[in-house]
């Protein structure tokens, strides 16, 4: 009997949407069972079953071993899990989810720009006040790690809070935050401000592969299928392709395709001028035709050879 591969994405919201639209764009569609189904497939590969849950199960079920893959939130990886390289590999950062995990402070702090000056006044706070300064937020791991970076160790108090922290400051329930934010509207709205080096972590939706799953032939399989089919699309998307255009043909609208030439997209304009203003007179570089590819192969998928490598170490330290 062939073993699946489990493979969970987000039950709803954005991130579902998502990562729907990425599975369809890189040919391997995902097919839910019902809008609210929490089972489906993916077209194409028998062997995998898909998951639906919430972001920070999945990262939970990564780190337990009960799934192969899993998209979800960096900033839930690294909050949920402790020592992550021993048990998940983040594979491939998505593009969408991107938020920032920064620490926050009211307008009125003026004095208070960097992580050292923050430092500074805990101090002085708890001499004044008789009590550390009340963190509120939902990182307890990501604070208490980036906190003892910046000398804050025995001058602050967390408390953990859910929904909306922002506003835990103008309430009374705390004195600063601990929180995501993508535009930094809301944190303006509540008159606060995130630090100059005060971003913990820039966070986006990733694929990760869990080290403590189960793996054998059948789910490796699976895996280097979906990893090639990403990676080829994920490197076709940061290229471009240029063809130039030779001369018309005599007594014909019709131009000859001449040379062809795959280029970076962020270096595509530079690259076009240059060799049309390079080549002179040459009416074959006078004209091109660019277009974007659906994929590009490597020779290898990097993202499997990561994987391979990962389960390799882990398996010889057991």
């Amino acid at each position: 009997m062939t073993n699946p591969l489990m493979l969970a994405v987000p039950s709803k919201g954005r991130l579902e949407e998502n990562s729907a639209a990425l599975f369809q764009s890189i040919g391997l569609p995902l097919r839910r069972g019902g809008t609210r189904g929490y089972a489906g497939k993916m077209a194409h590969i028998d062997n995998v079953e898909i998951v639906y849950l919430p972001a920070a199960e999945i990262a939970k079920r990564l780190r337990d071993g009960k799934l192969h893959f899993g998209v979800t939130g960096e900033d839930l990886l690294y909050e949920s899990i402790a020592e992550l390289e021993n048990y998940i590999v983040p594979l491939a950062p998505l593009g969408f989810g991107k938020c920032d995990i920064v620490v926050a402070v009211l307008d009125g702090w003026i004095d208070v720009t960097h992580m050292k000056d923050l430092a500074e006044i805990a101090g002085d706070f708890r001499t004044k006040h008789n009590r550390r300064l009340r963190v509120a937020t939902k990182y307890m791991r990501l604070t208490q790690d980036f906190f003892a970076k910046h000398d804050m160790l025995g001058n602050y108090q967390l408390v953990e809070a859910f929904g909306a922290i922002e506003g835990a400051p103008s309430s009374g329930a705390a004195d600063m935050i601990v929180d995501i934010t993508s535009s930094g509207a809301t944190l303006k709205a509540n008159q606060l401000r995130v630090l100059e080096d005060g971003v913990i972590l820039q966070s986006q939706a990733t694929l990760a592969a869990s080290l403590t799953a189960t793996w054998d032939d059948d789910t490796l399989q699976a895996a280097k299928r979906i990893l090639t089919m990403l990676e080829a699309y994920m490197n076709a998307d940061k290229q471009r392709i240029v063809q130039f255009l030779s001369p018309k043909s005599q007594n014909t609208d019709a131009y000859n395709l001449g040379e062809i030439y795959q280029v970076p997209s962020d270096k595509l304009q530079a690259f076009v001028e240059t060799m049309q203003n390079e080549t002179g007179q040459n009416e074959k570089y006078k004209k091109a035709i660019v277009s974007k590819p659906d994929y590009i192969f490597a020779e290898q998928s990097e993202m499997f050879a990561r994987l391979m490598e990962k389960l390799e170490k882990q398996a010889k330290a057991q």
